[in-house]
């Protein structure tokens, strides 16, 4: 089952930056996280309820890895 945890990538649904792929690099608390994607390299306080979490988990303190993804 996909739950929220640090590494998860997913996809911005609302937003300005609705429909990019990102990363979450922290967990704030039940309703917000942290996350960085391709056009906003600095991590961003985001809520749950707009992200659509996918199954692939990425080891986020490699800065490769999140490069990488956003190739």
């Amino acid at each position: 089952m996909k739950g929220i945890e640090v590494g998860r990538v997913c996809i911005k649904t609302k937003g300005r930056d609705s429909g990019d792929k990102c990363v979450i690099v922290k967990v704030i608390d039940a309703n917000f996280v942290e996350l960085v994607s391709k056009t906003r390299q600095k991590p961003r306080k985001v809520n749950i309820n707009h992200l659509e979490l996918l199954d692939q988990v990425i080891d986020s303190s490699k800065e490769n890895e999140i490069k990488k993804l956003f190739g």
